[in-house]
């Protein structure tokens, strides 16, 4: 493979986008080498909803659109981030029982601590923030599908 790749997609600031942003990423991943019926798909999946709805939600329309970056360098580091112009920085809200949001940074820290992977927010020139996660990049370990619940592993 490649010494480095990288890949981006722009899309505008609306819950739709979620969707085509989790897509992107997925279906790009794929095309490296990592399939999208594995458990590591599955959380990037996951990290990827997260981050994009958090550009959609709490940018309160100052940010028209977000952009989606993929970067993995000599087949050991894998970066996504996502990057919007609203200079609020996000904060790690006290999550009572009963909010329906509010935890999407702390599922982001725990979901990337979990593989290796660490969480940064960064400003950008521009006055906006890319946040982003690096994961470590083992397509081998990753390539074993998803056992369905239940079900003893392949051997």
């Amino acid at each position: 493979m490649a010494d480095h790749l990288e890949a981006s997609v722009t899309l505008p600031s609306d819950p739709a986008s979620v969707s085509a942003a989790r897509s992107y990423v997925v279906g790009t991943l794929a095309e490296w080498g990592l399939p999208s019926d594995t458990d590591v798909a599955d959380t990037v999946r996951l990290i990827v909803s997260e981050l994009a709805t958090n550009a959609v939600q709490h940018t309160f329309g100052q940010s028209p659109t977000f952009t989606v970056d993929i970067a993995l360098h000599h087949d050991e580091h894998l970066r996504i981030g996502v990057t919007d112009s609203h200079p609020r920085f996000p904060k790690r809200l006290p999550a009572a029982v009963q909010q329906d949001n509010g935890r999407g940074m702390v599922i982001i820290r725990c979901l990337t601590a979990e593989c290796g992977g660490r969480l940064r927010v960064r400003p950008t020139r521009e006055g906006g923030k890319t946040v982003s996660i690096e994961l470590p990049w083992t397509v081998q370990a990753a390539a074993v599908p998803a056992v369905p619940a239940g079900l003893p592993p392949k051997p």
